[in-house]
């Protein structure tokens, strides 16, 4: 008799390309790895790039804890342009001409998103009410009430300047819209505005430099993938597994 395989267990770091659901990555790695128990801890916006902590097995079971860490994110803003999703997958709904700002101006506006703060969800987000997705209840035309989060931004500096567009650099808590900050920004600045780029670098100590992109992990044989598979154990504290 065949001895069965052993099944994978393990967290996987996968840089995400843009254009991807962070359930498209779950769908090809299932096709890779020919598994079905697989899944994620904190989504990406198709729009977004980097880092996606890929929770493989029965490594699913740490799910929450990986969700619940702190991540790092390199974005752009523009300037001048509001859309309905807060970000370039969503449709313009206003122009405003961009006054001469300065990077200390702008700088100034960056430093009051600092700190303990509520933030109301956008209605493009996959946060359900009645059960029912925002995002569905947005594409119908439907603005509805929303119960603001509590997040934390633990630092934001400004990394590049040319407007309209400038580029940053965040910390978070989890459950933060990177792109709600920076509509509300350009609300702010008195021109609108929207995320335009946006990469997470990190989350907590796993950083985007440690992982694979979807490309890299489909042209490695699986056994070279498993080495790649961080354990469960090293991946969080023991107190965290019970």
């Amino acid at each position: 008799m065949l001895q069965q395989q052993k099944e994978l267990e393990g967290v996987l770091l996968v840089d995400k390309p843009g254009g991807f659901t962070s359930h498209d990555v779950v769908a090809r790695l299932r096709r890779k790895l020919a598994m079905k128990r697989i899944g994620h801890a904190g989504t990406l916006d198709p729009m977004a790039t980097g880092l996606l902590i890929m929770l493989i097995g029965k490594a699913t079971r740490i799910s929450q804890y990986l969700i619940s860490l702190d991540k790092e994110y390199e974005g752009t803003v523009t300037l001048g342009a509001v859309t309905d999703s807060q970000d370039a997958d969503g449709q313009v709904m206003e122009t405003r001409p961009v006054p001469a700002l300065s990077e200390a101006e702008v700088l100034a506006v960056m430093k009051t998103f600092l700190g303990d703060q509520y933030q109301m969800p956008p209605m493009f987000s996959a946060i359900k009410i009645d059960g029912v997705p925002l995002y569905k209840k947005a594409r119908q035309g439907e603005e509805v009430e929303r119960e603001q989060r509590f997040i934390r931004v633990s630092s934001i500096e400004l990394t590049g300047f040319s407007l309209p567009q400038f580029s940053f650099r965040l910390r978070c808590s989890k459950g933060t819209y990177v792109r709600t900050i920076a509509h509300d920004l350009g609300q702010k600045l008195g021109c609108g505005g929207h995320l335009s780029a946006l990469r997470r670098t990190a989350t907590d100590r796993f950083r985007v430099e440690d992982s694979l992109t979807l490309d890299q992990i489909e042209a490695l044989p699986v056994r070279e993938i498993e080495k790649r598979l961080l354990p469960v154990h090293a991946a969080v504290p023991s107190v965290a597994l019970g």
